[in-house]
């Protein structure tokens, strides 16, 4: 048991370090690509990769893809394609440090969440996290600027975007395997991402192919390999090390996009962090007394 848990937050932070990268190669694209091009290359790659796989696997497809609950399989793809988009513009406006400290937010959504959508109980204790996690995202924003950016509002609508794609994942989850929401998010997020793509297409420029590879590459690998931590450890475990990607985002965006961190967002970071590992924390001791 310890040592699928020490595995398991191998996997989570392997996988959190590939998401950060991948985030890194999708800024760098997206300053002279088409946002919506990048994400639908994405997607078809993910799709190319999932029918490869077909090949492989013992059970028929038919039976991954088996659910009572297809529509809100199908919605999950929707929703996190078009997040993908939302974010990886939000990178060009941002930059990943900024972007990234506000989205590390979206666990104490999906906290807040679950209560009327999943029929969860918090206590205060929980309550009071979710509150002041939210108090760090107003730090992070400056408010004594009077001016919220563009790229603030769309990063915070990232954040809900994603929160509301955790929501669906866990109701479906409670019938169906992380293979099969694996494997529907793919769809989802392919036939969506294709289907703009028939209105808005830019080529990508030749001499970014190659990045564009290694981002599609990072991605579906990414996506495989927490399906695998999902399968090894429980997400209440592995959930505290996700805040690792606003760590390695921000170095990743010092380092290479020469972006800056000043002190209201290592503040405001620290306090959404903290909040979202109580909340966290609390969870965790609540299912062992259960």
């Amino acid at each position: 048991m310890q040592n699928n848990v020490l595995y398991g937050i191998s996997l989570m932070v392997i996988t959190t370090f590939m998401f950060s990268s991948m985030d890194g190669f999708s800024r760098y694209l997206a300053q002279n690509n088409n946002v919506f091009t990048l994400v639908t290359m994405r997607y078809w790659f993910i799709a190319l990769v999932i029918l490869i796989s077909c090949f492989f696997i013992k059970n028929p497809i038919s039976e991954i893809l088996k659910t009572d609950q297809p529509y809100i399989q199908f919605s999950r793809g929707v929703i996190l394609s078009l997040n993908n988009c939302l974010v990886v513009y939000t990178f060009t406006l941002l930059g990943l440090v900024e972007t990234h400290a506000i989205i590390a937010c979206y666990p104490l959504i999906v906290a807040g969440l679950s209560v009327p959508f999943l029929g969860e109980k918090f206590g205060w204790r929980r309550w009071l996290a979710i509150f002041i996690g939210f108090i760090g995202v107003i730090v992070i924003l400056r408010p004594t600027t009077n001016v919220i950016s563009e790229g603030s509002v769309f990063a915070i609508i990232g954040a809900i975007m994603f929160a509301v794609y955790l929501i669906l994942t866990r109701h479906v989850s409670k019938s169906d395997t992380a293979v099969t929401s694996f494997f529907w998010t793919g769809i989802g997020g392919a036939v969506t991402m294709s289907i703009i793509s028939l209105f808005i297409w830019d080529n990508i420029l030749r001499e970014d192919y190659f990045w564009l590879f290694i981002m599609c590459l990072l991605s579906a690998t990414s996506h495989f390999m927490m399906v695998k931590t999902l399968q090894v450890a429980e997400a209440s475990v592995v959930q505290p090390f996700s805040y690792l990607q606003l760590v390695f985002g921000s170095i990743i965006g010092v380092t290479i996009f020469s972006e800056s961190i000043d002190m209201m967002i290592i503040v405001g970071s620290l306090i959404v962090i903290g909040s979202g590992l109580f909340t966290t924390w609390r969870e965790y001791k609540l299912k062992e007394k259960m």
